[in-house]
């Protein structure tokens, strides 16, 4: 599970419906969630939280160029590669600080001829993101 920690700068609520923005660090991540009103209204401008989204939910992008409906680019550079026969794990550095690992498939991962200290970019779509309460220590 990759985790980031970060504050909220931003809540929009309609319904049942959420999206909240986090600043992690110089970057701003969403997270669209479900679920009720009053649990939305808990939520607080500069609150630090924690996004968390599971290695199989990040896409790898390499050389990507055009607009895309995903908000939650993460660039960094390839550290480490583990391939396996059908997965490969891909562990990269967002910001030359935070480390995130994505499962992609093995031929995908040989169709970008990934190597290791590539630049790439790691895409979540905002409802992968889940939204935990940070407790400041």
């Amino acid at each position: 599970m990759n985790k980031l920690p970060g504050n909220i700068v931003s809540v929009l609520a309609e319904g049942s419906i959420a999206l909240i923005e986090v600043q992690v660090g110089q970057r701003t991540l969403c997270a669209s969630l479900l679920g009720a009103q009053e649990d939305f209204l808990s939520w607080n401008l500069n609150q630090h939280v924690e996004l968390s989204f599971n290695e199989m939910e990040v896409s790898i992008a390499k050389n990507l160029q055009g607009k895309i409906s995903l908000r939650n680019r993460l660039p960094g550079k390839i550290v480490s590669l583990e391939f396996g026969k059908i997965l490969t794990r891909v562990m990269f550095q967002l910001d030359d600080v935070h480390p995130i690992s994505a499962v992609i498939t093995t031929r995908s991962a040989l169709n970008l001829e990934l190597k290791i200290g590539d630049e790439i970019e790691g895409l979540v779509k905002s409802n992968e993101m889940n939204l935990l309460v940070r407790e400041i220590r």
